[in-house]
């Protein structure tokens, strides 16, 4: 089980969104690369990267702070937001990502990310995440008519590495992750899923290490990490004795 914590990015600045409403930013560090350092002397293995401001225009806006950090780590690093053809996947994999995470095109063109995922297994995520159900995309801007498993058994057998899953409605307010809809569909799904969006106490640590919930790859935390809601080391020993 993987904790993976997350560093949001917009303007060049590490913050946490509320609901993922840009215009309700907490900036926790303008020194990103600096937070992701401190994240890996921490003790994380893998850290989670989002461009949130690429995520609304379709492009790499954030593209020096991802930069940055990628020269300053040596865990590895996942990225989404804004990565929308194979020429993005492919100029960040060259950077030295890990991983890509796929977000928007996975609904508007779900070949791309099945030849993605074919040319470089273990390295292409898709990203779903959900309003009351339904798939959001453009930066969660716009909610489509696809359900979350829909989306989520269209990639079934693709080659696909991960999917993360957030709930909107419950990220960045510590209303702890919607562990019945993760959970539903990790069991509706062979790919590995990654909860997002809420993970807001020790106490979502301790379901983490629950039997029926080794299902998951891992989870994602940002807010209670910054604010001290979740103790890192002791989630991290935690997690690694279960």
């Amino acid at each position: 089980m993987i904790l993976f914590p997350a560093i949001d990015l917009k303007d060049g600045q590490c913050v946490r969104l509320k609901l993922g409403d840009m215009d309700q930013a907490t900036v926790f560090n303008d020194d990103p690369a600096a937070q992701a350092r401190s994240f890996e002397d921490q003790g994380f293995e893998y850290l989670h990267v989002v461009d949130l401001n690429g995520a609304f225009a379709g492009q790499s806006v954030n593209g020096a702070a991802v930069d940055a950090i990628l020269k300053t780590v040596k865990f590895p690093v996942q990225l989404g937001g804004g990565i929308r053809n194979l020429g993005h996947i492919e100029a960040w994999l060259d950077k030295g990502l890990a991983r890509v995470i796929l977000g928007t095109i996975a609904v508007r063109d779900p070949a791309l990310v099945k030849e993605a995922a074919q040319k470089w297994p273990g390295q292409v995520a898709v990203g779903i995440d959900a309003r009351q159900g339904m798939v959001a995309v453009e930066g969660w801007a716009e909610t489509s008519e696809l359900s979350v498993i829909e989306l989520a058994k269209r990639f079934e057998g693709a080659g696909v590495a991960a999917i993360i899953y957030t709930d909107i409605d419950r990220d960045g307010v510590l209303a702890g992750i919607n562990w019945d809809s993760t959970l539903e569909l990790a069991r509706a799904t062979s790919i590995p899923v990654i909860a997002s969006g809420g993970l807001a106490s020790m106490e979502d640590i301790e379901r983490m290490t629950r039997a029926d919930y080794q299902v998951l790859e891992g989870a994602i935390s940002g807010r209670a990490l910054y604010d001290g809601r979740i103790d890192s080391r002791e989630a991290l020993a935690k997690l690694r004795a279960a």
